[in-house]
């Protein structure tokens, strides 16, 4: 039992993807945004918070007995004592003074003395005791030699600037969900433009598979995908015309090899019951037979050729021929042919001869459905002209005819398999093809020129083979070079 496919949704996995994709860009400049304004916050707190500590540096100026009353007056007199703790400390970092009029029984470990006494100002954010989010910023009073090296510490809650981060995080995680939401929408719509053409292919694809050609992909968009639609599409028509010139093919063929079974066949039963009475009946029937086995066995090697052609197979056997000489025996195969059918095959045997490297049985296969086709899509007084021209290295041989001719249309598809331009003719619609194959093998060109109602031109062109005397001489220098080296 075949195991069952399981194939994933494209359009989510899609989807899916894009959105991690934005939400990772997202959280990385949420968090980048929401530290960057903390950090601008907290800048500016602690920046007002030392120009206040720095401004009661004329205390470094007072007596040391007067620094401690100089102190409360300042602290009484502090306008911003409602937002902003002010303490003033001795020059062990102990609270001598408050803003808020109370000194700490236990006072606070906030631990920016220390390093304010380094560094003149220090700044430390923490929570207090009560679990209180605070800054505080210190600044320790110039000495200028009267005693008074003490400190101003302003201590303030960060409550209300950590609420107020807290509304921009907010603003932030909303409008990343806002843009989530929409991108989630555009990417569905998005995803769906490229899945939903992609379904259709699926669909006609599966329709063709099962034989129905005439299914097409409707074609929304002129992008990458519509452009894979068409060329479906394409793929269709000719699958349909290639089918329907497979059907006609087989019709063809079924009707090629009706016609001589069937004589076969009735002059068999004749030749039968008159085998000891008339003799001359029987001679003629055996004639018949005879011919119509020899049609059907051209047929049968004609289909035979094509299976090679189409798999790879033909054999060839090449050599240095006279190619006119195949030709004469062609033509000379057709003269009764010509004759019955009421048609003057005209052909002058060049005196020249033309030497080409390949199969002398193909070529002649060759010149012979060209020949065949010339007598059998003739008229009855109609001529058939075969010549020979030697030109720039290459032997052109042109069959011409005045018969019926080949359409326009049809012209540029009458070496494709199957195609048959004149359904009236009886014939497989693959000579010409396997024609075709066989001269391009010879590296030469099989050309066809026609006006309908007027007639066809067939030109078989093959290069010319290198003369011999020239080979042997460059043989013959070849081993003279060969020997002086040694």
């Amino acid at each position: 039992m075949d195991s069952i496919k399981r194939y994933t949704n494209i359009g989510k996995r899609l989807t899916m993807n894009m959105l991690v994709f934005i939400g990772s860009i997202l959280l990385v400049l949420n968090l980048t945004l929401m530290l960057s304004v903390k950090d601008y916050y907290y800048t500016q707190v602690g920046d007002e918070m030392s120009n206040y500590a720095q401004s009661f540096d004329r205390l470094s100026v007072v007596e040391s007995s007067e620094y401690l009353s100089q102190a409360r007056i300042l602290a009484e007199d502090f306008s911003m004592k409602a937002n902003i703790e002010l303490q003033f400390l001795d020059k062990s970092g102990n609270v001598i003074v408050s803003s808020n009029g109370f000194l700490p029984e236990e006072p606070e470990k906030y631990g920016d003395y220390e390093s304010a006494v380094e560094n003149g100002l220090s700044s430390w954010v923490g929570a207090l005791s009560t679990g209180e989010r605070v800054m505080s910023c210190c600044s320790v009073l110039t000495d200028y030699g009267r005693g008074s090296n003490g400190a101003v510490r302003c201590i303030t809650s960060l409550s209300r600037v950590d609420r107020q981060l807290i509304y921009i995080d907010i603003l932030f995680i909303t409008i990343s969900a806002a843009i989530m939401v929409i991108a989630s929408l555009i990417g569905k719509y998005f995803v769906q433009s490229i899945v939903k053409p992609l379904k259709d292919v699926t669909n006609v694809a599966r329709k063709m598979a099962s034989g129905d050609f005439k299914s097409r992909i409707e074609v929304r968009e002129l992008n990458e995908i519509g452009e894979l639609c068409d060329s479906i599409n394409y793929m269709a028509g000719e699958l349909e015309s290639t089918e329907r010139l497979k059907n006609e093919f087989i019709s063809s063929v079924s009707h090629e090899l009706r016609t001589p079974l069937t004589a076969i066949k009735g002059w068999g039963e004749t030749v039968r019951g008159s085998v000891y009475t008339d003799h001359a009946l029987v001679t003629k029937g055996i004639d018949v037979i005879l011919r119509e086995s020899e049609r059907l066995s051209g047929l049968v090697e004609e289909l035979l050729d094509f299976s090679r052609m189409q798999s790879g197979r033909m054999v060839y056997k090449t050599e240095r021929i006279d190619v006119i000489a195949e030709l004469s025996e062609a033509v000379c195969m057709y003269e009764e042919a010509a004759k019955k059918a009421g048609v003057m095959l005209a052909y002058h045997e060049p005196e020249q001869a033309a030497c080409v490297i390949g199969d002398s049985n193909r070529l002649t296969q060759v010149f012979v459905n060209v020949i065949d086709n010339a007598i059998k899509y003739n008229h009855e007084g109609g001529v058939v002209q075969v010549n020979v021209a030697l030109d720039n290295n290459c032997v052109n041989i042109t069959v011409s005819d005045t018969g019926v001719g080949i359409p326009s249309a049809d012209l540029s598809r009458v070496k494709e398999k199957f195609y048959k331009a004149n359904q009236t003719v009886g014939g497989s619609g693959i000579g010409l093809a396997v024609a075709d194959e066989i001269v391009r093998y010879h590296n030469g060109l099989l050309l066809v020129e026609s006006t309908e109602g007027i007639g066809t031109s067939v030109t078989v062109v093959l290069p010319l083979a290198a003369d011999e005397s020239v080979e042997a001489d460059a043989h013959i220098d070849t081993e003279t070079s060969d020997e002086t080296n040694e």
